[in-house]
């Protein structure tokens, strides 16, 4: 492979790898602002610590630490960096394939988790708010006011504290008649093919960025640079 292709394939890994650590870096600032200035319920008791905030932190600390060792990797010509964004890669591909495929072949059991895991969480929400308090809002008021909706099942499932977020009108004469669950649900499946497409699309550029850092990886192995 001659200089020039190897020094656009350097470039272009530290391009991409820029572009995601500033797009991993917006996710981790939000979730930490987020964290700061809002009241979070888990959605998720089984999983505790799984709320909005956390789920971006998480995601945006995953991303800025693999872009980050991308780009130092390329730019430097580094060979431990580049094997260590490629088996963070891989480590992370595979993940995400076995959890595409545990949802796959455990639909129905995983469906009846989360409408029980659901109801459980909107139980503690409801028994941790404060009579009156229209100002500090919860995961389950976020989830209420994006998608239109009441509740697990119906409004019925907050008894006689039914917060504001479920309200239909400004004067709160009638609630979202959906439930949350059936309503995130009918998203989800309305929107399959553009979740599978960005998978598919996600999996294409970590098998490029694994593609191009072992490219790197072999061509600074045989011109004996070593673990410079």
């Amino acid at each position: 492979m001659s200089q020039s292709c190897l020094n656009c394939l350097k470039y272009t890994m530290c391009v991409v790898n820029f572009i995601c650590w500033l797009f991993g870096a917006t996710i981790l600032g939000l979730g930490i602002y987020l964290m700061m200035n809002s009241k979070f319920s888990s959605l998720i008791p089984t999983m505790a610590s799984v709320n909005i905030a956390n789920t971006l932190i998480i995601i945006g600390t995953i991303v800025t630490c693999i872009s980050f060792l991308g780009f130092l990797g390329a730019l430097k010509e580094n060979r431990c960096l580049l094997l260590s964004f490629f088996l963070l890669l891989f480590i992370l591909m595979v993940a995400e394939l076995g959890m595409a495929c545990a949802m796959l072949v455990y639909e129905r059991e995983i469906d009846t988790f989360f409408e029980k895991d659901l109801m459980n969480s909107l139980e503690k929400s409801r028994e941790s708010s404060k009579p009156g308090n229209d100002t500090t809002k919860d995961d389950w008021d976020r989830v209420q006011i994006t998608f239109h909706c009441c509740g697990v099942t119906n409004a019925s499932d907050w008894k006689s504290s039914v917060p504001k977020s479920c309200c239909e009108t400004e004067s709160c004469t009638k609630y979202w008649s959906e439930g949350c669950y059936n309503k995130v649900k009918k998203w989800f499946e309305d929107n399959l093919l553009s979740t599978g497409l960005g998978v598919i699309g996600l999996c294409v550029i970590e098998v490029l960025g694994m593609c191009f850092a072992m490219t790197l990886f072999c061509h600074i192995g045989r011109s004996g640079l070593g673990y410079k």
